[in-house]
């Protein structure tokens, strides 16, 4: 019992601070992305191909979350955007202190999409509101069909779900239509791309996406 109440008040903390970093983000008119995944399933290389296509249109700053390294930090840096690395040390998710820090490092008056990094891990992340406007969770086919069903908290807080490396489809076997069925029928409101970075296949509909989002939090921000 002494250990669940631990846990009810890191999260609670973690809340609060949360909500402190989403009204200063929202101030500012900054639409916030917390991008999930396991490791491997693309999301850095999903980040570098995001930048490509919205740079020049809209000033974006990257928190890197990572056990530790600066490798993605470094690869995304290279694109010329505006990034900070946080390295937890072993912690397997980001809290909302460490992006309270973090934020401090990026001009924000010059950010109008911030998105942050989370480290790799399909179950710890899901649990931490960092200040984010929308969870997405990116799922490669590689990993399999199953892991709605096996993980179902991280699809459930999701605003949207990136179903990514479609491009290997014809040499694994996974079906598309068995993780969107699974993962629907945990949240129905899910957005769902199915992406590939090496063929850029669903890229513009991701990138139309968060155009669209970025526009409606920059209205959100002017009325504050």
């Amino acid at each position: 019992m002494e250990q669940i109440e631990l846990q009810r008040d890191v999260l609670d903390h973690s809340n609060r601070v949360g909500y402190e970093n989403s009204d200063l983000f929202a101030r500012k008119g900054i639409f916030v992305l917390n991008l999930m995944s396991s490791p491997g399933a693309g999301k850095t290389t999903l980040l570098e191909r995001t930048i490509e296509l919205l740079k020049g249109k809209y000033g974006i700053g990257v928190i890197e979350g990572d056990i530790a390294t600066t490798i993605d930090a470094d690869r995304i840096g290279a694109h010329g955007v505006a990034v900070t690395q946080i390295n937890t040390g072993g912690a397997c998710h980001l809290d909302s202190g460490m992006i309270r820090n973090a934020q401090e490092d990026l001009d924000l008056d010059r950010i109008d999409l911030l998105i942050i990094e989370n480290v790799g891990n399909l179950v710890c992340p899901a649990e931490f509101f960092l200040g984010e406007d929308a969870k997405v969770v990116i799922l490669s086919v590689t990993e399999g069909e199953d892991k709605p069903l096996k993980y179902p908290l991280i699809f459930r807080l999701a605003t949207a779900l990136v179903i990514n490396k479609v491009d290997l489809l014809p040499y694994i076997d996974c079906s598309v239509p068995g993780i969107i069925r699974d993962a629907t029928s945990i949240n129905s409101s899910l957005t769902i791309f199915e992406t590939s970075c090496t063929g850029r296949q669903g890229l513009d509909a991701w990138a139309a996406w968060l155009e669209g989002e970025i526009h409606k939090k920059k209205k959100t921000g002017l009325n504050t």
